[in-house]
């Protein structure tokens, strides 16, 4: 698709905040589209002072202090040109209303990755030629092993298991991937259904043992980190242990996955760690970067939260571990459809009723997750969960659903604004570049280095790379969502730009574009 933004769009985006200008028909036109004037910020090289950038055909082909002219114009004075953010670790990816909060949010690439999708291709496939914004999966060893121990498992989104846990009268799915202990044969087919996704090119592969603390084996963390290793490719892991308690700890969780990290190789990402390591937090940042020291790809993946969302059945918010291993009581989870505190008897009523039901729940301290946030080698990540309709009930999938219209973690639309806001605050003091860093370059190059090649031309403003841009005025950007009104999206964010499309202008997105391509390796003969 070719990625010059319409002039006619372009004149009624200017209406407003102003920064979008059109060139007439008598200017040159070098370029399909230029920003100009901007505090342009490219982690990898340091760049960062005012600058013009030109691009054509969806590739950065100018950054230059030199005056440009282009088909269309964003003059970007007193606003900072970053790379788009990529997101790891978004469950909304494949979601039309999910991927309109992330673009508002800056987030030109959200992710898939940590519960992984199955059957690959078909999700793929789904998005093909559909999304505004960039998108990628991994192959997720839990919808595996849905499919395997329940036959009546029919996924109606395409692979994309989080989703179909939110319908379970039309999916039939069940909670026997988190209980049943696999057999050396169903291991081993496991393991050729892993094959089978990283075939189709999914970029890694997705493991949640906290989801399946008692049903999910060593013997299955150990596979997926072996193949890891003989794929080139990665892990993303959610621990078994959201502790910070002995004798099963956070620490202990992240343990399980590096033993065997050491022993295959592979990369390693540990996701929205705060949530599983808590007060041990410092402890599992100093055993991962003394591992980055010796060279091993692992990579510490943070929320700016210290709650988080997820099913009501997860094993982790058993009152055996929330209340004396992660220090927390009923009153402390959240029924998203109502946002209601839960007690005990409701806690007992949905674990056997409805064990799917979306909530929210208190994990790590305020303190504990800015120091995390403001380490110099962990990155940020939403984990950015399916909100629920107000109204009705069920997932929010369509592009139009009104913001004020779902309940659902304020992540999936306020992470990345969230994260400026505070290194604005100095409540994160790092410096502006290290946090662009943390959502866009320093991702970009774990999943270059562990064989997502694409990865090579994002995450950077430079000559060559994919024209993935976030526009944004530092002064003011902020997340407006909250526990209350979790759907709000970010401001202070006027423009978005993917593969060279303006997908977000004068802060409205653009709703009939889809310059979004697959992120995703190579598909093998026979897959």
């Amino acid at each position: 698709m070719h990625s010059r933004f319409h002039l006619a769009r372009g004149l009624i985006a200017a209406i407003g905040l102003g920064i979008l200008a059109s060139c007439s028909p008598a200017e040159a036109q070098d370029y399909d589209l230029v920003i100009l004037n901007g505090r342009v910020i490219d982690p990898e090289s340091g760049l960062d002072a005012v600058r013009n950038v030109g691009i054509d055909g969806g590739t950065i082909a100018i950054v230059t202090a030199d005056a440009i002219a282009g088909g269309d114009t964003i003059d970007a004075t007193g606003h900072v040109v970053a790379p788009g953010f990529i997101d790891m670790h978004n469950h909304n990816t494949a979601a039309p209303f999910g991927q309109r909060l992330a673009l508002r949010d800056g987030v030109t690439t959200p992710m898939e990755l940590e519960a992984g999708v199955y059957p690959v291709d078909q999700w793929y496939a789904a998005l093909e030629g559909k999304s505004r914004s960039n998108y990628g999966a991994s192959v997720g060893i839990v919808p595996i092993r849905e499919h395997l121990f329940n036959e009546g498992y029919v996924s109606k989104f395409a692979g994309d298991f989080l989703f179909d846990m939110q319908t379970p009268d039309d999916t039939h799915t069940s909670m026997k991937w988190s209980t049943q202990i696999a057999t050396d044969d169903q291991i081993e087919t496991i393991r050729q259904r892993l094959e089978e996704g990283l075939g189709q090119g999914a970029v890694g592969i997705g493991h949640l043992p906290g989801y399946a603390e008692f049903g999910l084996t060593q013997r299955e963390s150990n596979l997926v980190q072996q193949l890891a290793g003989e794929h080139g490719t990665f892990v993303a892991v959610h621990g078994r242990y959201s502790s910070q308690q002995p004798p099963a700890s956070g620490l202990l969780g992240i343990s399980e996955m590096m033993a065997p990290q050491a022993v295959y190789g592979g990369g390693l990402v540990v996701q929205h760690m705060t949530a599983q390591t808590l007060a041990v937090t410092p402890a599992a940042l100093k055993m991962i970067d003394d591992a980055r020291d010796k060279g091993t790809q692992v990579l510490a993946e943070i929320y700016p939260y210290n709650y988080g969302s997820t099913i009501v059945g997860a094993d982790y918010l058993h009152p055996d571990n929330y209340q004396k291993a992660m220090g927390r009581d009923y009153k402390d989870i959240i029924e998203v459809s109502n946002m209601t505190p839960l007690t005990k008897d409701r806690y007992d009523e949905l674990i056997k009723t409805a064990p799917g039901t979306s909530v929210l729940f208190y994990n790590a301290t305020d303190s504990t997750v800015n120091a995390a946030l403001a380490h110099s080698t962990t990155v940020l990540g939403s984990d950015s969960y399916p909100y629920t309709l107000r109204e009705g009930g069920g997932p929010a999938i369509a592009w139009d659903t009104p913001y004020d219209g779902v309940n659902g973690h304020p992540r999936g639309a306020g992470s990345h604004a969230r994260l400026l806001r505070l290194v604005r605050e100095k409540k994160v003091d790092i410096p502006l570049d290290l946090a662009i860093s943390k959502m866009s370059y320093m991702i970009a190059r774990f999943l270059q280095d562990n064989g997502v090649e694409q990865m090579a031309k994002k995450g950077r403003v430079q000559v060559g790379a994919d024209a993935d841009l976030t526009v944004f005025d530092p002064e003011t950007v902020v997340d407006n969502s909250t526990q209350k009104d979790g759907g709000l999206p970010s401001t202070g964010i006027p423009y978005v730009v993917v593969n060279g499309t303006i997908v977000v202008a004068d802060s409205k997105v653009v709703d009939d574009v889809f310059p979004g391509q697959a992120v995703r390796n190579p598909v093998k003969s026979g897959n």
